[in-house]
């Protein structure tokens, strides 16, 4: 590699890696993967209740044994939005070395809350028209549609909460002979009550000058564009596969993945969830679940076909012994011992296949999807699900997505079959130029 190439890689480097640690990025990214058991839950109980449990029970037990669902449902899914607020200001004001998270997290739900419109329209059961009610939280405010203001009144509340709190003036001190929780909580009574009060003053002036509330102009105005963009098909399409790239520089593909595209396609995942647990359409075709399926098969690159590949044609016994000491944590699509091992990183050779099928499996499972040939992910799998089951999980059970993910995993090999017979005539040149060296 040149010096000039040393350079350019060492520059993207500093700079993915500063993306990484950009501390609201990496807030987000922590929130999102504390509430993750939560949400893949929420996908579990939502796929007993509408496929199995259909399978085994009827009449009033299925409506019985339902409920357990329901419940679960209504106390992840349906309070998504608030969950995810109360996260990132504890990890927020932790990463920013805030010495009372817990408050933070307190702010963050209150100044959410606070945001909300006093009066709602809801349809009571088996009536005909919605009326207008007050002094209700609906699930419809704190779930799903409001994730991505949880997120934003999350980080405003949050910095404005530490920065106020930082205001020695602003700090009631009542010594040190009050037990330390008491004493924590008035440090931070005139802080509480000065961002609380400005975000209910916002919240009002919202609802007196327009008639609206942050709720929906968030959700029209911020969450809707930026996900029409970054969870359409080329969108989704390009920033994963900005992502993997970062893996041939050696720096994790999180700094793109995990911070960026992931809070949106959980959104996506959570409105799936909700429309099948409700009997509605599937709103999104691109979300979580169906990104990892079919792009992420045996870990980033999808490099469990890497290593079927390796064991079909690979003729190298570095990367043959590599693979087999890799199957096995492959199957459940953890794939450092090859990123390092093969190697992908810095390794020009499998940089094509490595960025090429992931971005082929999200295409093709979107067209499968869009075509109506099998059906939309319902359900967040655990990422470490493998391949095969991922798919029949994810979708409630349709054998056809199956046969799509495997489709996927054959052109996959396929394709990594060119690149395992490039890579092995490498190997071979370069140890052959070292021997000749050393003689």
């Amino acid at each position: 590699m040149s010096l000039e190439n040393n350079k350019f890689v060492d520059k993207f480097t500093m700079v993915a890696v500063k993306l990484g640690n950009q501390i609201h990025l990496r807030s987000l990214r922590d929130a999102f993967a504390t509430v993750m058991p939560l949400y893949i839950l929420a996908g579990l109980a939502v796929l007993l209740n509408n496929t199995v449990f259909t399978w085994i029970f009827s009449g009033d037990t299925l409506a019985n044994v339902q409920y357990w669902g329901t419940t679960i449902t209504n106390a992840t899914l349906n309070i998504s939005g608030l969950l995810i607020a109360a996260i990132i200001g504890y990890c927020l004001a932790r990463n920013r070395d805030f010495e009372n998270p817990l408050a933070a997290s307190m702010i963050s739900m209150a100044c959410l809350i606070a945001m909300m419109p006093n009066t709602v329209s809801v349809t009571p059961n088996a009536a005909k028209a919605a009326v207008e009610v007050s002094g209700v939280l609906p699930f419809a405010n704190l779930g799903t549609g409001s994730m991505f203001a949880g997120v934003i009144v999350a980080l405003l509340a949050t910095e404005a909460f530490i920065k106020v709190s930082n205001i020695k003036k602003l700090q009631v001190n009542l010594g040190d002979n009050v037990p330390p929780a008491v004493g924590k909580s008035f440090n931070v009574l005139i802080p509480v009550i000065i961002v609380v009060s400005l975000f209910g003053l916002v919240s009002a002036a919202l609802f007196n000058l327009t008639g609206n509330n942050i709720i929906n102009l968030i959700t029209t105005f911020i969450q809707e564009p930026l996900r029409h963009i970054g969870t359409g098909l080329w969108g989704c399409i390009i920033l994963y596969s900005l992502g993997n790239m970062l893996w041939l520089f050696g720096i994790h593909q999180s700094v793109i993945y995990s911070s960026i595209l992931e809070p949106l396609l959980i959104i996506n995942i959570t409105e799936n969830i909700a429309a099948y647990s409700a009997g509605q359409a599937i709103p999104n075709i691109i979300n979580v679940s169906q990104v990892t399926t079919y792009g992420l098969m045996g870990g980033s690159g999808s490099t469990i076909c890497l290593l079927i590949a390796t064991f079909l044609v690979g003729k190298n016994a570095m990367t043959k012994n590599v693979a087999k000491m890799s199957a096995a944590p492959g199957i459940f699509n953890i794939n450092e011992p090859v990123i390092f091992g093969y190697p992908i990183v810095y390794n020009i050779t499998m940089a094509i296949p490595f960025v090429l099928v992931p971005a082929l499996g999200i295409l093709i499972s979107y067209i499968a999807t869009a075509t109506g040939f099998m059906s939309p992910c319902v359900s967040l799998v655990p990422w470490t699900t493998p391949p095969l089951l991922s798919s029949f999980l994810a979708t409630a059970g349709d054998l056809k997505a199956v046969l799509v993910q495997a489709i996927v995993l054959v052109l996959g090999v396929l394709i990594y079959i060119l690149f395992v017979k490039i890579n092995d005539r490498v190997l071979e040149k370069q140890a052959a130029m070292e021997n000749e060296g050393e003689e």
